[in-house]
């Protein structure tokens, strides 16, 4: 019984601060949103920036990385590795800040939490539109006394595994260098 309730504290003993840590964020980055003044197109580069600075806050880009490549990531030298985190941050915002930039006001529930591990929860949620509801699953877990979230998965696709199988296939027949040189020109730095 001892060892059950061991088992079960770490993770309830959490409860509701995963969620609202979530919740705080993605508010935080609906306020940048919503803020009138900057709504104008001459005002996208600050609106991106207040977005960046919420997202280094709100995610464990090490983490993430390192579950995008899985087995792949001992391939890199700890100065590649830092590069590809580097690179693959560029790449996940120039993908999707576009889109969280399109945001049209639509109404987001965050439901509930459902623990993953010891240290790993996920916090689910809602986005409601007009045409229906989109499901979007924070996967967070506990870093430097904070909770990051390290996947997403929006309507069953966790990010983490769409890019890992793209990943596996670059250096399947690749050496690591030659994946950072593509990352490199996706993202401009090259």
């Amino acid at each position: 019984m001892t060892l059950i309730l061991s088992l079960i504290l770490p993770v309830s003993a959490f409860t509701g601060v995963p969620l609202e840590t979530v919740k705080g964020h993605v508010d935080k980055v609906l306020d940048v949103l919503r803020d009138p003044s900057l709504k104008p197109e001459s005002a996208k580069k600050a609106k991106k920036d207040k977005i960046r600075v919420i997202a280094e806050k709100m995610f464990d880009f090490t983490e993430l990385s390192k579950r995008t490549l899985a087995q792949n990531w001992s391939k890199l030298s700890p100065e590649q590795q830092k590069e590809f985190v580097e690179l693959y941050t560029s790449l996940l915002e120039n993908t999707y800040t576009n889109k969280i930039m399109s945001y049209s006001d639509e109404k987001i529930l965050f439901t509930k939490e459902v623990p993953l591990s010891e240290k790993a929860v996920e916090v689910q949620s809602t986005v409601l539109r007009k045409t229906g509801e989109i499901p979007i699953f924070y996967r967070v877990t506990m870093k430097d006394d904070s909770w990051k979230v390290y996947d997403i998965v929006i309507e069953g696709v966790s990010l983490v595994n769409n890019y890992r199988s793209q990943f596996r296939e670059i250096l399947s027949n690749n050496p690591p260098e030659s994946m950072l040189e593509t990352l490199r020109k996706k993202v401009g730095k090259s």
